[in-house]
């Protein structure tokens, strides 16, 4: 039997466990208590794919870094951002001595990041630039302690895949909102902040306030069309001081009591902070954040918040995220 937590898959540095190991052995056979999944698509998490269309600019230059980064870790997990994604894929083997409910032949979502998941790649198909979903055929394989969704027959497979990507945050908005509430988003036109916009709106009740800050007119354009905001700000996170003006003028200076950061750039932290009121909370689910950025800065502007890293875990999380993104795609939300 391996490790539950895959320390028996880690190559270097030995001592470590997976997500923070350099390279992984992702050969076979699989142990006992693994699983093998011939993969058929990856879903990079978006501040990676975002990193590397930079560093690429072209479909086939994003190709070759997934090779070769997945070739010199045995996962992807990219050494820029430290992020990696989640994949999905049919169950090929099951072993032995493994407890989960799975059949071989299952489709399923992994539920855990590229970054430890032991990875062998064979080809890359295609490359969905809007999307971040990257086509392939390989195998990878589930610790014990894997988390995996089967995929619901109901709903489209990359859409499915692309909602499950980001399951922590909806589900983790469904525990932070209180009713009353006033709740800023910060990146709330894209996927995750969309979802937390639909969960965040269901808990404020009627004397709550949700507030979505976009980044540019077609976020705009998007959330306004969902109705799930009372309010919309338009402007770059980055710019601090800017965003902390508008967000005052929305709350007649009382600030935000939740906070949640979507964005999938670095260089948000101190919005986030500095619109939350003091004893407030910020959840940051964007992989994009510097948390030494966000201690040391909300110490330097004498604010005392509660600072969340964006768990992708909670309980639960699949169901909500399924149920969110199921709602919102029947009303043509996403």
């Amino acid at each position: 039997m391996g490790c539950p937590y895959g320390s028996h898959r880690v190559l270097e540095p030995v001592g470590v466990l997976p997500q923070a190991a350099w390279k992984l052995e992702h050969s076979l056979p699989i142990y006992p208590n693994e699983l093998l999944i011939d993969v058929e698509m990856l879903n990079i998490d978006a501040a990676s794919f975002r990193q590397m269309r930079e560093q690429a600019r072209t479909e086939d230059g994003i190709a070759e870094l997934i090779i070769q980064t997945v070739r010199d870790r045995g996962k992807q997990h990219n050494p820029v951002t430290g992020s990696g994604g989640m994949l999905i894929g049919t169950v090929r083997e099951v072993g032995e001595g493994w407890t989960g409910n799975v059949a071989v032949g299952s489709k399923i979502a992994t539920l855990v990041s590229l970054s430890l998941t032991p990875l062998n790649l064979e080809q890359i198909h295609s490359i969905n630039l809007s999307t971040c979903q990257v086509r392939v055929t390989g195998q990878a394989i589930l610790f014990e302690s894997g988390l995996f969704a089967v995929l619901p027959a109901d709903l489209p497979q990359d859409f499915a895949l692309s909602i499950l990507d980001v399951a922590g945050a909806p589900a983790q908005t469904a525990k932070l909102v209180q009713a009353g509430d006033t709740v800023l988003i910060i990146g709330a036109g894209g996927k995750s902040g969309l979802l937390c916009l639909y969960e965040a709106k269901k808990r404020v009740g009627v004397t709550g306030k949700v507030i979505a800050l976009a980044y540019d007119e077609r976020d705009y354009e998007r959330i306004a069309r969902s109705q799930l905001a009372d309010v919309i700000l338009v402007g770059d996170a980055r710019q601090t001081l800017a965003i902390l003006h508008k967000v005052q003028v929305a709350t007649d200076g009382a600030l935000a009591d939740l906070t949640i950061n979507c964005v999938d750039v670095p260089g948000t932290e101190m919005s986030s902070i500095l619109c939350t009121k003091d004893n407030g909370t910020v959840y940051f689910f964007s992989m994009a954040t510097s948390f030494t950025a966000a201690a040391l800065g909300a110490e330097g502007a004498g604010k005392d918040v509660r600072m969340l890293i964006g768990n992708g875990y909670t309980k639960g999380h699949a169901e909500i995220a399924l149920a969110a993104g199921r709602s919102m795609r029947e009303k043509g939300y996403l």
